[in-house]
């Protein structure tokens, strides 16, 4: 293992490593870090009826006890979490209606800013 020095900031800094490989649930869709966070954001800000840890991906979570205010509230920790911002053509109940869709928009934002 390397490590490098920052004579700028004299600092050192750790090595970069690559993330493992994500998990798979059991209809082959890759399981995600972006849907462990979405799923804290729910527990934290989704004022859910049920446990957003127990919840499938593509649940629907205005059928979990989401409501249009604590939407706004999961959008804005989303935001903040990831360090992007929702366009007006996401700002939409279909955006949030799942896990599934909401990492799909949280994947497309990022990826076309990478871009």
């Amino acid at each position: 293992m390397t490590t490098t020095t920052d004579t700028t900031a004299c600092r050192t800094t750790a090595p970069v490593t690559t993330a493992p490989v994500s998990p798979h649930d059991e209809t082959g869709t890759r399981i995600s870090s972006v849907d462990d966070t979405i799923r804290k954001v729910l527990a934290d800000h989704g004022r859910l009826a049920v446990d957003a840890a127990a919840l499938d991906r593509d649940a629907d979570l205005y059928e979990a006890g989401l409501t249009s205010h604590a939407s706004v509230n999961i959008m804005l920790a989303l935001e903040d979490e990831f360090d992007l911002e929702f366009p007006d053509r996401l700002l939409k109940k279909s955006t949030f209606s799942s896990i599934g869709s909401i990492s799909d928009a949280i994947t497309e934002l990022t990826e076309g800013a990478s871009t």
